[in-house]
């Protein structure tokens, strides 16, 4: 077995986490039915498709990016930098937080595989200041990525994931010690002013040919001032809803836009969606990712922001669009040139 695929739960771990609630019939269930491909869906064509993929999965030309010095102070306010796809820095009350960081080049067990488009390698582990807080939103390689993880960890402190996962870290060397695996509305409380609260998302896990043996999971990041959704993939559905009436409103929605298809409309949300689930959340600001760094998908690499700036303007959704690298700054900048227009 290659150490990239990790290793699933099992002995008394699995046994733990059979106690779960949303673990039923040998594995973790979503909230509501969810098919991980249509029923009309052709495997086949679904494979043909992705075997001959259109030229306009990749951007013509590099991608810009910004270089931010992520180990100096940006704001008092509380600070997003994202690095492509679902990879993102957020600092908050001088606590450093990672979410999914994929920084090998490549989103897939091995490098050959899924790698990353042109220009969206300008940040490495080395530009990383010591984390705080490492999470992870579920197992799947374009966010749980082997490489980054196994050499981020002397800089990191503590890692907060969805249930199981920890198994996998565990398997690459991380002290059992040094994770906390939180179950849907689960909360833990980091420091005195800052609060991590897991919940719902409509998805799978695996990382090999087993599925749904670790949780998936959205997260809510609490301060006294500021509440910030970090979406996770999800399809949409109700859960939106629900998590707005208990959390909301919210200072800013990190929120899945890319890599979805009509043979697989449960599992990632469309543009459309994405924004109809800002609203739902009671959000003020949409910020999207999931998208501008790997082509995991068949759709135009630009289709999702076009799609979803669209439909942001139509409903009156507040959305910024930062490059890679570019600073955010919840109450204060959000940046929302369309640098894609390369």
């Amino acid at each position: 077995m290659f150490a990239s695929f990790g290793k699933d739960p099992a002995g008394k771990e699995l046994d733990t986490l059979k106690q779960s609630p949303n673990y039923r019939n040998n594995q973790f269930q979503n909230v509501v039915p969810t098919a991980t491909l249509a029923e009309d869906a052709s495997i086949v064509k679904t494979l043909w498709h992705f075997i001959n993929k259109p030229k306009s999965n990749k951007p013509p030309k590099p991608l810009p990016a910004v270089k931010t010095d992520l180990k100096q102070s940006i704001s008092d306010k509380p600070v997003i930098v994202w690095f492509g796809h679902s990879s993102y820095f957020i600092r908050v009350n001088s606590i450093n937080i990672l979410v999914d960081p994929v920084f090998s080049g490549y989103a897939a067990p091995f490098s050959f595989m899924n790698k990353s488009f042109a220009g969206t390698n300008v940040y490495s582990i080395d530009d990383m200041p010591a984390i705080d807080v490492l999470l992870i939103t579920h197992d799947h390689y374009d966010h749980l990525d082997y490489e980054t993880v196994t050499k981020l960890r002397p800089k990191v402190k503590h890692i907060y994931t969805s249930l199981g996962v920890a198994s996998h870290l565990v398997y690459w060397g991380y002290n059992q010690q040094n994770i906390t695996e939180l179950d849907w509305w689960q909360s833990v409380t980091i420091t005195d002013n800052l609060q991590l609260i897991a919940a719902p998302a409509r998805h799978f896990s695996g990382r090999s040919f087993r599925r749904f043996t670790t949780l998936w999971s959205s997260f809510i990041l609490k301060t006294n001032e500021y509440n910030i959704y970090i979406g996770a993939d999800s399809g949409y559905g109700n859960h939106f809803k629900e998590i707005g009436a208990k959390y909301g409103p919210f200072d800013m929605a990190v929120l899945e836009n890319g890599q979805y298809n009509v043979a697989w409309p449960q599992i990632h949300q469309f543009p459309e969606e994405a924004v109809q689930a800002c609203i739902d959340l009671n959000a003020k600001v949409l910020m999207p990712v999931h998208w501008a760094k790997f082509d995991i998908a068949l759709h135009p690499w630009d289709e999702p922001i076009k799609r979803l700036t669209k439909a942001a303007k139509e409903k009156g959704v507040q959305v910024t669009t930062p490059m890679i690298g570019e600073p955010v700054v919840i109450d204060g900048v959000y940046p929302c040139s369309e640098w894609w227009h390369l």
